[in-house]
């Protein structure tokens, strides 16, 4: 049995985004293979977390910029160590590391958040998300912490060929680590048994917000011109007053704000629209539709990573639905899906064959018997990582230092 200590950005919230999910998910992995997991956090409680207390995993808060980390890390003496995003491995690989150094230490990237943030930065400056600069302070620092770890897990495979051909992340150090799923949905509602459409994601996440904003302002006017009858609901954790005052009913524009189960309200909706002009990873929304055999409609972005299983050069009539770009081709999709049975039926239908192809890359064991391999295997893995141990040298330490910094500030206030 090995002893996994995760080191949560947040705690995992499976009701309110992809990412929640997905650390859920690793968690439950390693539960169910018997090994011991404890999970630890600076983030501030939530009442939406995870039960994890449930699961037989062992909860504890932790301190940033405190030698406490220290002591307790080295009290725990894990075999693996999962940093939840970049960020976590910044603050905490380094203690890790002089600790615990025979600790496998994994980085769980959730999404590329510089990539996400190129793109919101290119999407402010020209209005498209390809002119992204990809060579970012912010890209420098999470792929140093991708380099600086054993193994980074990736949802993406679009973000696989970013890390080894733009960035040339060595492969041995990356993971491609497909979301958990579920199964396609049985006896969901037919075309006729369903009305509106829905779009759903948590308003903390900056695309999620962006997205509500564009369908406010240009998307859904133009679809409501076509199908005038038509109602278009909004779903997501954590409503801001700026969204409830987008509410609506008079313009068909409905912030309904939490949903109690995703797969119902999406269920229910005859299109699901997600038109993110910025963002990275995959996108949990999309997913969820072609599991309850519901036809999106999105853009390039909202598509990237699931546009993988399908025929590239014809990926337009493939979709299980469309990949749109401007309002106009929003709104003509949405009438046509809308009250075409025969093409929402077919749009369906290839949903579900994406999702199905995406479910088969899926192996919920896989990984762990990949982690407990390199356990054993470490010193010969990390031989091989030339640039991992350029990255840790003493002069690079950069973060290492600054967190010393304010914990001896914190203990001497001027």
């Amino acid at each position: 049995m090995l002893h996994i200590v995760v080191i949560g950005y947040v705690w995992p919230e499976p009701n309110s985004s992809a990412a929640g999910q997905n650390m859920l998910s690793i968690i439950k992995r390693f539960v169910n293979k018997n090994h011991k997991v404890t999970f630890v956090t600076a983030a501030t409680d939530s009442v939406h977390k995870a039960d994890l207390d449930n699961l037989g995993v062992s909860c504890e808060s932790i301190e940033l910029n405190s030698n406490s980390f220290d002591h307790r890390i080295a009290a725990l003496a894990p075999d693996i160590v999962i940093f939840d995003r970049y960020m976590s491995e910044e603050q905490f690989a380094w203690r890790v590391k002089e600790n615990c150094p025979n600790a496998l230490r994994v980085l769980n990237t959730e999404d590329l958040h510089s990539l996400r943030q190129a793109r919101h930065e290119a999407v402010k400056r020209t209005g498209d998300a390809a002119d992204a600069d990809l060579s970012s302070l912010l890209a420098q620092r999470e792929v140093a912490a991708i380099l600086r770890s054993d193994i980074t897990l990736i949802l993406s495979k679009a973000e696989m060929r970013l890390l080894t051909d733009f960035y040339r992340v060595p492969k041995q150090q990356l993971y491609y680590l497909p979301l958990d799923v579920g199964e396609v949905l049985a006896n969901t509602p037919s075309f006729h048994q369903r009305q509106d459409i829905v779009t759903i994601g948590n308003f903390r996440h900056a695309p999620n917000w962006d997205a509500v904003l564009q369908l406010k302002q240009t998307i859904w006017p133009k679809i409501r011109q076509a199908l005038p009858h038509v109602n278009l609901r909004i779903y997501g954790a954590y409503p801001p007053k700026k969204a409830t005052q987008l509410h609506n009913p008079k313009q068909g524009f409905f912030v309904e704000g939490w949903a109690e189960e995703a797969t119902t309200v999406i269920s229910n909706a005859k299109i699901l629209i997600a038109p993110v002009r910025f963002g990275a990873g995959i996108k949990g929304k999309l997913l969820d539709a072609m599991r309850c055999a519901t036809p999106s409609l999105t853009t390039w972005i909202g598509a990237e990573g699931l546009g993988e299983l399908i025929a590239e050069e014809n990926a337009q009539n493939l979709w299980g639905g469309a990949i749109c770009a401007t309002p106009e081709e929003f709104a003509h999709h949405a009438k046509h899906l809308y009250t075409n049975e025969e093409a929402w039926t077919q749009a369906a239908s290839q949903g579900m064959q994406i999702f199905s192809a995406y479910q088969k890359e899926t192996n919920s064991g896989h990984v762990i018997n990949t982690l407990e391999q390199l356990v054993t295997t470490r010193d010969a893995h990390r031989q091989g990582l030339f640039l991992q141990s350029l990255l840790w040298h003493q002069t690079l330490n950069a973060s290492k230092y600054m967190s010393q910094w304010i914990e001896a500030k914190n203990k001497h206030p001027s």
